[in-house]
């Protein structure tokens, strides 16, 4: 049986899609697209929505509307969510003054997804961040995870079978 990609769509990933001129843009459209037509199920979370409800309008109208466009399946707030993302920082993972992006990391490890995508090259998706969060995840009983950018998941290739 073929295995399905799960991808968490961080915060990023909004602004990049709903902004045609910054780079990287087609390489954001195309995972959008990917998650409608079902290469992979995509994710995001509450904090992700919390954080494009505070864009100004009209952008966070039209970023908020990918959501429902491409089907993402929305990750909701808990406790577990929240200790994991705790342990990001008191393990020096993310700086405590960035716990948004060490909620967004927790929400994908807890729901036990395969990626998270972001462009978020400051805080997440950096070598410290990539080696780091695998090794706190095991010992806390969750899975690793890859966090890269879009231009790195191979959602189309056959090796996830």
């Amino acid at each position: 049986m073929r295995h399905i990609p799960t991808v968490y769509f961080e915060t990023t990933m909004f602004n990049y899609y709903i902004d045609a001129e910054r780079d990287f843009h087609p390489d954001v459209v195309a995972m959008f697209e990917a998650a409608g037509r079902g290469a992979f199920t995509g994710f995001t979370s509450t904090y992700a929505v919390d954080e494009l409800t505070a864009a100004p309008d009209p952008k966070r109208t039209a970023m908020l509307a990918l959501i429902e466009k491409y089907n993402l399946r929305l990750i909701h707030f808990s406790p577990e969510i929240e200790r994991l993302a705790d342990a990001y920082i008191t393990e020096g993972i993310v700086p405590a003054q960035k716990r948004i992006d060490a909620l967004h990391i927790a929400s994908a490890s807890v729901s036990a997804l395969d990626y998270i995508v972001t462009l978020n090259f400051k805080h997440m998706n950096k070598q410290k961040t990539k080696l780091l969060v695998s090794p706190v995840n095991l010992l806390r009983g969750y899975r690793g995870i890859t966090i890269c950018s879009p231009m790195e998941v191979d959602y189309e290739n056959k090796e996830h079978d």
